[in-house]
């Protein structure tokens, strides 16, 4: 069951999947914003600054047009000679081929009165150059401000840059005869939204505005600007001949944009003189692109967030199902049959992997728990394999401790007839305690092992005179229970590399267990060599004709505290600690040992394995040889004489049974 504050897998993803993707959405979509903006007012920038220039050049080009077509018309015979109506008709005429011109009038220049004109009777300016000059021919030219604006009905233009061009008429005689006056304005195309040629502002050097878009401005200073100084920067820069764009305010809170340019200027008195030629646009129009820019980015984040949101669910449930499949199973798994698989072939090939994983996992420990509930069998039937060794061994204990005391109450109480019959007794004692002696040896050995501190001290030795010395020891048992003993004569050196004590310890218990569990027949002791794993072992074998081992039981005997089965511990006794010691032995000095059976009386065969060394590492000292020879001679006192049997090759010898007391 989920715990609370906890979220599935599919919740996780999809929500995880939205909040990366969102913020980053949003985040791009304001930087996409702030660079379109950049952009556009870079642009606008641009155009605003190329559309001053090309205002500026189109004024100076609309004058110098005006200034040839007036002096032409100055110099016609119709203007020198002609009468009043041909005059006026030629006048009509030339205001229709001119059409930036708002008035053409023919003046008289001694007392300015009007001789003809294309706009009525209302004077369009004052003649101010000196028109008495014989043979002057120059073009007057004036700015022309709305409070000298003399054309009545006439207001629509008056934002507008107005320009008054005066030239003189003379007569056949050189002499000042009429003023020709042309009144123009420069065609301001209305602004349509979203265009960058910007309105047009004028600005004298002096800082007189000639041109505004709001016409209440115009013949006004900059002076009287709430933002002169920043118009005076501007004036600055375009006289040293900058061309550029500026951000200005011509009304407060409306932020404007600008380009400006300087040209020379063409009236008259300023000769000198720049006029300053503004192309401004209002920030809105210069960004109008921006807001169709904001609503295809607002339909994209919305388009990109949905998508986005059906990608999520759809790869949810195909993320989620194979981690939902493998959960249901390891949630169940108690409840599964052993043999159900776990689920796979999912298109995903990582969670295919788990599932193998999981497929393994689970195998391991189904064996794990078989191999437990064996070893705990086996611990269960350790524990009681240990219970019936301490009730043997306790009786084992018992018996040669009754023994001892016996025989030692009677010899103490002189309840023997004879000294024999005392010798005897202490003779039985005396086997007892030996007996006894070799029991608590074992369980100190066994306890040794079982706590790992058992230990060997290995050195080179001959295994044929080692085997020769247990021979000799074992012979007397072997003797008293009539058996035939047969086995090589060891007259070639075996070396090998080992604990002489301790193999001795354990070829005394295999050939002892040999002689104790056969009742008829032989024992025979043989040696041979083998190649096993590029590596030559000598391999002792103990075969014996006895009572033989089921072949199920075999692999029990190592086991401390195992013995095959009750009867044959009541008939024959002992602790069945001898092979795991011997096991346990054999393996400390690298070798080891096995046991085989064809089954129940069909005798046991016991084979030692050791590896053979260089005969070369066989260099006792003298002290040594000397112990050795001392404890042959000691041995083999109690030695029958050995005499080779017919049906046995010269290598080997066999120890007769003696007779049996009766």
């Amino acid at each position: 069951m989920a715990k609370q504050r906890q979220s599935s897998f599919r919740r996780i993803l999809v929500t995880r999947i939205l909040l990366v993707f969102v913020p980053v959405l949003l985040i791009g979509e304001i930087l996409a914003l702030n660079k379109a903006r950049s952009s556009l007012l870079a642009t606008a920038r641009q155009n605003l600054t190329e559309s001053a220039v090309n205002k500026g050049e189109k004024i100076l080009d609309a004058i110098a047009f005006l200034k040839t077509n007036l002096l032409l018309a100055s110099q016609t015979q119709i203007l020198q000679t002609g009468s009043l109506n041909q005059m006026q008709e030629f006048l009509n005429q030339l205001a229709v081929q001119l059409p930036e011109v708002e008035c053409i009038q023919l003046r008289n220049p001694q007392n300015g009165e009007i001789v003809a004109s294309s706009c009525g009777n209302q004077v369009i300016g004052q003649l101010k150059f000196p028109f008495n000059s014989q043979g002057s021919n120059e073009v007057q030219v004036e700015a022309v401000l709305p409070p000298k604006l003399g054309i009545t009905g006439k207001r629509d233009n008056q934002n507008q840059l107005r320009l008054l061009l005066s030239v003189p008429v003379y007569d056949n005689y050189g002499q000042s005869r009429y003023a020709l006056s042309v009144q123009t304005v420069s065609q301001e195309v209305s602004e349509k939204p979203g265009s960058l040629k910007g309105s047009t502002v004028i600005i004298a050097e002096d800082g007189t505005f000639l041109a505004h878009p709001e016409a209440e401005r115009i013949g006004s200073n900059i002076q009287q600007q709430e933002n002169a100084e920043h118009l005076q920067n501007l004036v600055k820069k375009a006289i040293a001949g900058h061309q550029d764009s500026v951000h200005m305010y011509f009304k407060q809170g409306r932020e404007l944009i600008a380009g400006y340019t300087a040209i020379a200027s063409p009236i008259t008195e300023q000769r000198q003189q720049k006029l300053i030629i503004i192309a401004v646009t209002s920030l809105d129009n210069a960004l109008m692109g921006l807001e169709e820019i904001k609503l295809i980015l607002i339909v994209l984040t919305v388009g990109l967030i949905g998508a986005s949101l059906l990608t999520s669910i759809y790869l949810a449930p195909y993320l989620a199902l194979p981690i939902e499949k493998l959960r249901d199973y390891a949630l169940n798994l108690h409840l599964s049959h052993p043999a159900t698989p776990v689920p796979h072939d999912f298109k995903i090939r990582e969670f295919n992997q788990l599932a193998q994983a999981l497929d393994q996992m689970v195998e391991r420990l189904r064996a794990w728990a078989e191999e437990l509930e064996i070893a705990w069998k086996e611990a269960k039937s350790a524990n009681q394999t240990k219970s019936q060794f301490v009730a043997t061994t306790s009786h084992e204990l018992r018996n040669p401790l009754n023994v001892i005391i016996n025989c030692i109450r009677v010899v103490r109480e002189d309840l023997c007839d004879t000294r024999e019959e005392e010798m005897e007794f202490l003779k039985r004692a005396e086997e007892a305690g030996i007996h006894l002696l070799g029991i608590i040896n074992d369980i100190l050995d066994i306890s040794k092992m079982e706590a790992g501190k058992l230990s060997v001290v290995t050195k080179p030795i001959d295994l044929a005179l080692l085997l020769k010395d247990v021979i000799n020891l074992q012979s007397v048992n072997i003797q008293q229970k009539g058996l035939q003993l047969i086995c090589d004569d060891f007259s070639e050196q075996i070396p090998v590399n080992a604990d002489s004590a301790k193999l001795k310890q354990v070829l005394i218990n295999i050939i002892g267990n040999a002689t104790k569990f056969t009742e008829e027949g032989n024992i025979t002791i043989t040696t041979e060599t083998q190649q096993i794993n590029d590596k030559s072992l000598v391999v002792v074998s103990i075969k014996d004709t006895g009572v033989g081992i089921d072949p199920v039981q075999q692999n029990k005997l190592f086991r401390p505290f195992v013995m095959v089965d009750d009867d044959t511990t009541r008939k024959f006794g002992g602790t069945g600690l001898g092979l795991a010691i011997s096991r346990n032995l054999m393996e400390l000095m690298g070798g080891s040992i096995s046991l085989g059976s064809a089954g129940i009386d069909q005798g046991t065969t016991v084979k030692i394995y050791l590896p053979l060394i260089d005969p070369s590492l066989l260099f006792p000292t003298k002290e040594e040889a000397e112990e050795t020879t001392e404890t042959t001679e000691e041995h083999s006192v109690n030695t029958l004489p050995i005499s080779s049997p017919k049906r046995l090759p010269s290598s080997s010898y066999t120890i007769s049974p003696a007779p049996r007391i009766p």
